[in-house]
């Protein structure tokens, strides 16, 4: 028997951005073959609302999901409005948990929280109210010692308790595990399984194909897929580096895609050092199926990152058979391992040992077998693979089972 799931994410694609929370979304989805499964998602607004709250629910999809808004500004007093909009918050999630739970018929056997604060206080409440357990997933960079000091004592002291209470808790790094671990957060039963991408979108260049999607031999284009947050992507590091390519490689370019908080500021630093385009091309905001095409017809995936997680993005690189260069921070090792596979690591912010990478990687692209790369990407990170992790990881917290609940 199938159990019934309720999801409570902190990020989930809503109605003013797509993409935000996608990697969540796709966890879900490598959940729903095993689980009766419904999101609950509430976020301050992004416009104008007719009242204080709106809700868009989706019931009779195959994956149930309500999404409530409320307004970000209530009464225009900064610290009232904040309290109000934690209790609006509460008040939504409430809302929605009742309609599910008449909508199913029955409470859920367990809910599944994804990046905390909020939603695992509300999933804490439940285990102490209704009895209803709770796993935890967190994909946060706030715990990465480069951000760990913007934690206020509360949020900490609260998170240790959250997690502490779970039944598991579930990483998407080990790397993100440790860092947890490091700051006394921990919990008996501790999981990494890693994000998920698809593999079906996401394949190698075929053929047969038109040329736009052919990795062309002998060609030399360079791919950046991130958000513009300067702090996390160094995107200006990745634009100086290029600079001294072109001065070496006239016909070598780079397209990037991605929005964010700093575009404007980034694309203003490739006109100023004389790439915006001419070598350097900003493609926007791009949906899946794009990103698919630009990466088979790269060469070459680069992230110069200061920090990061566990990057969906290598590992739709790989999954096309597409080498990468990237920083050694955070879970990136342990999709570009050490022999060089898969990629090439370099220390963040060292444009040098960048730029060497990446002439290493254009010069010699026969070390690099898109075949072997798509074959990892597959059998570790496609629905599949991550939906039976899962299966796994409930039927422990729910029977104390290896065998897939779904089973």
């Amino acid at each position: 028997m199938k159990p019934r799931v309720l999801m409570l994410p902190k990020w989930y694609p809503h109605r003013y951005d797509d993409q935000d929370g996608d990697f969540v979304a796709r966890h879900v989805a490598a959940i729903a073959p095993h689980a009766h499964v419904a999101v609950l998602f509430a976020t301050v607004a992004r416009g104008p609302l007719p009242h204080w709250v709106t809700c868009e629910a989706d019931l009779s999809a195959s994956l149930p999901s309500l999404r409530y808004y409320y307004r970000a500004r209530l009464t225009g007093l900064g610290i009232l409005d904040k309290v109000l909009k934690v209790f609006l918050y509460f008040w939504c999630i409430g809302q929605g948990y009742r309609r599910l739970v008449r909508h199913w018929g029955a409470p859920p056997h367990l809910v599944h929280v994804h990046v905390l604060l909020r939603t695992g206080l509300f999933a804490w409440w439940l285990q102490v109210w209704a009895r209803i357990p709770y796993v935890i997933t967190e994909h946060w960079t706030l715990y990465l010692p480069i951000n760990a000091h913007r934690m206020g004592r509360l949020r900490a002291w609260l998170t240790r308790r959250v997690i502490a209470q779970a039944a598991a808790l579930h990483t998407v790094s080990d790397n993100l595990r440790q860092a947890l671990a490091d700051l006394g957060v921990t919990n008996a039963r501790s999981v990494v399984i890693p994000n998920v991408v698809d593999t079906e979108l996401f394949h190698l260049p075929d053929s047969s194909s038109l040329a736009e999607e052919q990795r062309l031999p002998g060609a030399n284009m360079l791919l950046h897929v991130a958000a513009f947050n300067e702090r996390a992507k160094n995107l200006s590091g990745i634009l100086r580096t290029m600079s001294r390519l072109v001065a070496k490689r006239p016909s070598l370019t780079l397209r990037i895609a991605g929005y964010g908080p700093q575009e404007e500021e980034v694309k203003q630093l490739a006109a100023e050092l004389g790439l915006l385009d001419r070598s350097v091309f900003f493609l926007g905001k791009l949906p899946q199926s794009a990103i698919a095409t630009e990466m088979r017809r790269a060469n070459c995936f680069v992230l110069f990152s200061n920090y990061e997680n566990l990057p969906c993005v290598l590992i739709e690189a790989q999954a096309t058979g597409l080498p990468a260069v990237a920083s050694h921070v955070g879970g990136v090792p342990e999709l570009v391992p050490a022999d060089g596979s898969r990629g090439l690591l370099v220390s963040p912010g060292d444009e040098v040992a960048l730029q060497r990478a990446l002439e290493k990687v254009l010069d010699y692209p026969e070390r690099f077998k898109p075949q072997q790369l798509r074959r990892v990407a597959v059998a570790q990170f496609s629905y599949a693979a991550v939906g039976r992790s899962f299966a796994q990881l409930y039927a422990v917290v729910l029977h104390g089972s290896l065998t897939p609940v779904s089973a």
